[in-house]
């Protein structure tokens, strides 16, 4: 076990995100991607929000188009990629997030922890807007993809094999309650469980998205009782409060329970709040809840 006392790199979000849960996020190192936001990028991204995808993607195509740097490029196609998880359309999200794996690619041998970590990451996060796209069959490809990415990093490794680990066991999890396979999820979960185990270091910044993994497997497998239980404590939660994806999960399962008044107070509530953001849980919430309430 390492014996480092300062903060691990992995240890913050790249999209800051708290228990919005990204993969689980355990980005630190800086990406394209992360930069403030300005001018036609702020535009572009709110067009996402309202709805207005032409407007949007001719905008952050003029963004792509008008990028002088290779950093300041995959910023700008890390910023597409999500402006297709707001359209739910993963194909065009992993190809915009394949983009930016090229880029780290060619960043291996200049910072090649960083630089895998990131290849996994971005992975990753193509699989996120895939699962929630619906396309079950691409996120467990590009999860584990992510997974092989990461575990490349070489020696002296930043991020531990057992974060991959967690991650790979926590998106299997939602991938196999979805597909209804509640043994399987179950199995994740405890193999998720077992990685947080092995590292009390990793488990520090990483347990706070275990609980959600349970909520999820409970919404996905029929334990609504458990699932309302989960999601409500955890939107107690200070820095989940403003979470647009947790109240979103939370609307679903009053929804199944068969409570339609609540689900829809909650789902507004989601979609204000992912009004706010430009992420990839605020893509799903944005999307999900515009549907649900007709609008």
């Amino acid at each position: 076990m390492s014996t480092r006392t300062h903060a691990p790199r992995w240890a913050a979000s790249g999209w800051a995100l708290a228990a919005a849960f990204l993969l689980p996020v355990a980005a630190a190192a800086q990406g394209p991607g992360q930069e403030r936001e300005s001018g036609p990028l702020q535009q572009a991204q709110q067009a996402d929000r309202d709805g207005a995808f032409e407007q949007a993607r001719a905008l952050f195509q003029s963004v792509i188009d008008g990028a002088s740097e290779p950093a300041e490029l995959a910023a700008a196609q890390r910023r597409m990629a999500v402006h297709y998880g707001f359209m739910g359309d993963c194909a065009n999200a992993v190809a915009y997030e394949e983009m930016v794996i090229s880029y780290w690619v060619g960043q291996e041998d200049a910072e090649p922890q960083n630089a895998f970590y990131q290849e996994g990451e971005m992975a990753d996060e193509a699989a996120r807007l895939c699962i929630d796209s619906g396309d079950l069959d691409t996120a467990e490809r590009m999860y584990r993809r992510g997974y092989m990415l990461g575990l490349l990093e070489p020696e002296p490794r930043t991020h531990p094999k057992s974060l991959w680990d967690f991650r790979l066991a926590h998106a299997l999890g939602r991938i196999a309650a979805r597909r209804g396979d509640g043994a399987e999820a179950r199995r994740q979960v405890g193999l998720a469980r077992q990685a947080l185990d092995s590292d009390p270091e990793m488990a520090q910044q990483q347990e706070r998205f275990f609980p959600y993994l349970a909520g999820y497997v409970a919404l996905y497998t029929g334990d609504l009782a458990e699932a309302e239980r989960t999601f409500t404590r955890l939107l107690e939660v200070r820095g989940n409060q403003n979470d647009p994806f947790m109240h979103a999960l939370l609307g679903m399962t009053y929804e199944r329970l068969g409570r339609q008044a609540e689900a829809e107070e909650i789902y507004r509530k989601a979609y204000d709040l992912a009004g706010r953001a430009h992420t990839p849980p605020a893509a799903f919430a944005r999307r999900f809840t515009r549907a649900k309430l007709g609008m």
